[in-house]
Order: structure tokens, then sequence, then C-alpha cells
């Protein structure tokens, strides 16, 4: 058979490209900060920050000022040392220009600068430089103000010096490169939670943020550190014991915080940091914490009788319901995987804490045995019902089988057995789940009706869970399991959508069906699989033109360009079983004419915070939210 030839481009020595200086950042941001959304667009102000932050950790810092300005820049000043300005001695430029604009250069490969750092790839600042329409820069220090201006990446002129200075420090400012990045507006909720975060963390050092935009200046400090830090987080709820407990230690060069608070609840609540970055994924510090917690309260409750020696013991699952902590560590050379630094690698560091938490929290209990009697008593408790919620799920497991499969009887389910192509919607309601049925595509999408609102899982422990049918069968159609039995790979389906009425009742269910994700199968949050139907409010006619309104000021422009409201026909609907199939199908399920919102989770702790509030025993606390947010609210159901 012969071989077919086509005209291809010549492959030679030609053909492979160096991406030299900033361009590589510039042509990949996403392999520097993750992503070219939101969340890389603030991972720019967190190198900026984070290297005041360092500042602060070499004892040169005390006051950080960021700045939302109104041409859409940032500002960040500090009064720490102020980056150097002399001539390198090796490459004969300005180290401030090289510190700017040179891939992997920096101060925090030496250790005599800089001991602790959280930057360490060599690839901060001059990333934020090379991804900025334009960045300025000012350095106070030697009794002088220096300053040089870049644009994408590039020096305008050389660093010139414009005056006396009595004080030190960096002043940085950058405008985002709309060209490179997908979007360009900062959210001040979202820095002013990471600052105020980095106070925690830092005890002695004061930021200051201001919003020219909208929005009054702002000021954290903490001088309470970690120890308030878990405080605040649990301010909702009911702690068992006040203050918290307190653990600082030194292992070799490893310094190690951790403060740690327990609650009547039933989730656990872990932030973990390496040199001030938020370990999202933990990493060998979280390991060594977690070994050292379920081993000492082992211990302890044996020493104290309340586990006989032959019975079997507490699981890091008992012993971590309804903790509160935080983690704080600070590791000399920190190996992270992945620039975006989620999970620390260092495996002596798991040893380092695992040792230190032994030995620091066997002490404590001694000391105060009322506290670990709360503990313990909570922990067992926990045991206990964990071995009713196996038997529970035994119990599920042997009824599926003698109904003839592992899948809810509601389940419609689809024909493809490809996950990557498959959806489940979760509807509210048998009406329209019906009608979703009759809309859907077969092949890929499944449909799952819910009768009524599930049970609030924030207020349930897991055997208590597993009894109500609902959440057994959501269990069963998404199956990936929950508790010590998560398993991502065995996921059905790789959209799961929830599609409910946009009234309150509809609201009220995807909180409930949000907070089971969130808190008992958080893989499907994180790795982006849960999606949030956008079905239209109105159906605006005029003879034989008709389109459909998501909101109320769709639906005021539709009726003005359809001439006015005279002769126009507008449908409200209430719920999704006032659509047909075709129109539910048209608007709101078939893929390239729906709208679907991801859920996602940009800050662990906030949305911890919302669903304790939200969702939680405590009263006062969601009242005074409502209070707060009331004037926020855009479609009330009356």
């Amino acid at each position: 058979m012969a071989q077919q030839t086509v005209d291809a481009p010549a492959y030679d020595a030609s053909s492979i490209q160096i991406l030299e200086g900033l361009s590589a950042v510039r042509k990949r941001p996403g392999m520097y900060i993750g992503s070219t959304d939101a969340r890389g667009l603030h991972h720019l102000v967190w190198e900026a920050v984070d290297n005041s932050i360092d500042e602060v950790l070499a004892g040169a810092c005390t006051e950080i000022h960021v700045t939302l300005f109104a041409d859409g820049s940032v500002g960040v000043r500090d009064n720490g040392r102020g980056i150097p300005v002399d001539l390198h001695p090796k490459y004969h430029r300005p180290a401030l220009e090289i510190v700017m604009t040179v891939l992997h250069a920096g101060s925090k490969f030496d250790r005599a600068t800089y001991k602790v750092s959280g930057g360490l790839h060599g690839v901060g600042i001059h990333v934020v430089n090379a991804l900025s329409e334009w960045l300025e820069i000012r350095v106070r220090r030697d009794g002088h103000e220096y300053y040089q201006r870049y644009e994408r990446g590039a020096p305008v002129g050389p660093v010139t010096t414009v005056g006396p200075s009595d004080t030190t420090g960096t002043d940085t400012r950058f405008k985002p490169d709309a060209t490179v990045l997908e979007t360009t507006t900062f959210d001040r909720e979202t820095i002013a939670r990471r600052l105020k975060e980095l106070s925690f963390l830092n005890p002695g050092v004061t930021i200051h943020l201001a919003d020219e935009r909208d929005g009054a200046p702002v000021t954290f400090h903490h001088a309470g550190g970690i120890t308030e830090f878990v405080e605040d987080m649990n301010s909702a709820s009911n702690t068992l014991f006040k203050p918290p407990i307190f653990v600082h230690a030194k292992r070799d060069t490893t310094d190690i915080e951790l403060a740690l608070q327990y609650n009547d609840g039933y989730n656990e609540t872990m932030l973990a940091f390496v040199n001030n970055i938020n370990t999202v994924d933990g990493g060998t510090h979280v390991v060594g914490f977690r070994a050292a917690l379920t081993r000492t309260l082992n211990d302890y409750a044996r020493q104290r009788g309340f586990l006989k020696a032959d019975k079997e013991g507490l699981t890091g699952e008992d012993v971590r319901e309804g903790l509160t902590a935080v983690l704080s560590v600070k590791v000399l050379e920190p190996q992270f995987e992945g620039q975006t630094k989620a999970k620390l690698g260092n495996s002596e560091v798991k040893g380092q804490v695992e040792s230190a938490v032994n030995e620091k929290l066997a002490e404590f209990l001694e000391e105060h045995p009322a506290v670990g009697q709360s503990l313990i008593t909570k922990a067992v408790e926990a045991a206990l019902a964990r071995e009713a919620a196996r038997k529970a799920r035994e119990l599920t497991r042997r009824k599926s089988l003698l109904e003839g499969g592992g899948l809810p009887g509601k389940l419609a389910d689809c024909h493809s057995r490809d996950p990557a192509e498959c959806e489940l919607f979760i509807v509210e309601g048998d009406s329209a789940g019906g009608t979703a049925k009759q809309g859907r595509d077969r092949e890929f999408q499944a449909i799952l009706p819910l009768r009524g609102k599930i049970l609030n899982v924030e207020k349930a422990r897991l055997d208590k869970m597993l009894q109500n049918e609902h959440i057994r069968a959501l269990i069963q159609a998404i199956g990936v399991g929950i508790g010590d039995e998560l398993d991502a790979s065995r996921l059905r389906y790789h959209k799961i959508i929830l599609m409910t009425d946009a009234d309150v009742d509809g609201s009220h269910i995807r909180t409930l069906l949000l907070t089971l994700f969130y808190r008992k199968m958080p893989v499907l949050i994180r790795e982006g699989r849960v999606f949030i139907a956008q079905a239209p409010l109105y159906r605006v006619a005029k003879g034989s033109r008709a389109a459909y309104a998501f909101s109320d000021a769709e639906r005021d422009q539709l009726v003005a360009e359809y001439g006015g409201s005279k002769g126009v026909t507008i449908q409200r609907y209430k719920g999704l079983g006032e659509m047909n199939a075709e129109q539910l199908a048209e608007t709101t399920m078939r893929p390239g004419a729906r709208t679907l919102l991801k859920v996602t989770v940009e800050d662990a702790l906030h949305a911890n915070e919302l669903f304790e509030v939200l969702m939680g025993e405590e009263v006062e606390p969601r009242r005074l939210y409502i209070q707060e947010h009331a004037v926020e609210v855009t479609n009330l159901d009356i």
C-alpha cells in the first residue's frame, strides 16, 4: 500500500525555539501562576505581598500597605530593607533590574539573606513584571529613593535616583496585562481574606488594605497569632474548651507551631502552612500531625481507661471529628510539588512534626485532664457512630444486591459508560424529574430526581446520614463513596449538575447538596465536577418571535426590543416543571445552548465559615449574617 504524503512544514533545527528572558512567562503564563483566570490574577498579588512577608520573616519589616487603585492597578508597599540597587559584581547591571527581569534570580537562594522564605523557585516578582501591562517600583534604602518602570517585563529606562529618603522599603505597583490574562479585575474580598490570614500567621506585622474603587480601608493585626486564628475560625461554633491548645517546638532547623480546638460539630477544618504558604493539598507536615494526633489520643485513652488494651483503637477519622486546627511550619529548604506550592514534599518534616506534636500534646493532656476527657469522650462517640455507619453501609450494599444492582431505583441512567462524557442531573421533584427525563439525551445524560430536601449533613454524623434515603441514593449514583471509602477513580459522571427551581426552596436544596459535597465528597468540588444549571425565569414572546430571559433586566430588555409591552406575552417559570421537555432541553440541558456555573472553592476557610454559619447549630451567627447581607438579596420569593 502506497504511503500517502502531505505537504508539511520542514522540521529541522530552525523549528526549535528558545524563549529568552521573560518571553517564556508570557508565552505560557499558566506554568508560572497556575492559570490565567481570577486565581492566577490574584496569584500575582500574592507574589508581591510574599516578598514583603519574607522581609517580615527576616525581622526587617513591620508594616505592609496594599492598595487597589481606580485604574485597575495594585500597589504593595513595605518598610523592609528595600531591594538592592547597586551594580551586580558579576553581571554589571543594577541588582534591582536583575531581580525584576531575570528568571531564577533572587536573594532567597542565599541563606545569609533569608533564613526562611516562601519563594524559593526564583520565579516570583519578575513573573508579575512579565504579566503586567506596566510595573513601577520604588526602593528606599541607603538614604535615597530609586525608581524604575517596566512595560510587559522590559525596562523603559534605567534605575534612577529620584530623591532623598529617611526610610527604607519597597513600593511595587503594577497593572495586569489583559492580553495574557482572562480577567484583570481584583476582588477585594479575596485579597482581604489572604491579608487577614497572613496577619494571623505573622503576629508582628500590621497589614493595611485600601481600595480606591469602593470600600473603606481596613487594617489587620493579630498579636495572638494562630491561636487567635483558630478562635476566629471557631467563632460560629460551640467549642469544647477554651482557649485553643497551642504547641510550639523546634526540630533541627524546622520551626513548628500548632493551634487546635474542638467544637461539638462533626467536621474537620485543617489549615496547613509552610513558610506562610497555604499548602491546600497538605504534605508531609500534615501527615506527621495527623499521625501524632491519633497516636497521642489513643495512648491517653488507654492510660486513662477509656479504651481497653485489647480493643480496637480510635482511627484518624474518629479523633479529627470536630477538630479545627492551624499548623504552621517554617522550613529552611522546602520542597514543594509544583510551582503553585500546594503540597510539601520534605520527608524529614513528617518525623519532625510527629515528634513535636506527640511530646507537647501529651504534656498538655497530662496537665489538663478535663480537656483530655472531653476530647476522648467525643472521639469514642465518633467511633461508635463510625461502627454504626459501617453497619448501615453493609446493610445498604446487601439491600442493593437483593434488589438487583447497586444503583438507586429513581435513577434514569444514561447509555454511555465513559465517565468523561457522562452527566448526572440532580433534579428537584418528580415533576421536573419527569420533564428532564423526556428532554435529556439518553446517550450521556442521567437524571436523579429528589423529592423534598435532603438531610443537613452539617448537623449530622455519618451513621445518621446513611439512614437518609436521598443521601444513600446520591452516594450510590455518584459512585465515589464517602469518608474513608472515598475513591475518586469510581466517579461515574464527570459533570454533576444541580438543577433546582429558582425560588427559596430551590436555593435551600442547592445549599444542602453543596454542603454534602463540600463536607463528605470534597474531591468533586476540588476537581471541578459540580455545576449549577441556569434555568430561565421568563419566556418573552410577540407573534412569531420568542426568547428566554434569565433575569428581570433581560426580560425588560426583550420587551423593549419587541416594541414595548403591547402584544407581548410574558411567561414566568416558577419551577422547572412548568417548562415542557423541549423548552427545558433547549434552555438548560443541551450542551452549546445552556449555561452552567462551575462550583469552585477559591478560599476553603471562607467556605468553611459560611457553611458553619448558614448550616450549623448556632442561631446567633446566622441571624447576624442575614442582617448584614440582607441588602444584597436580588431574588426574594415571598
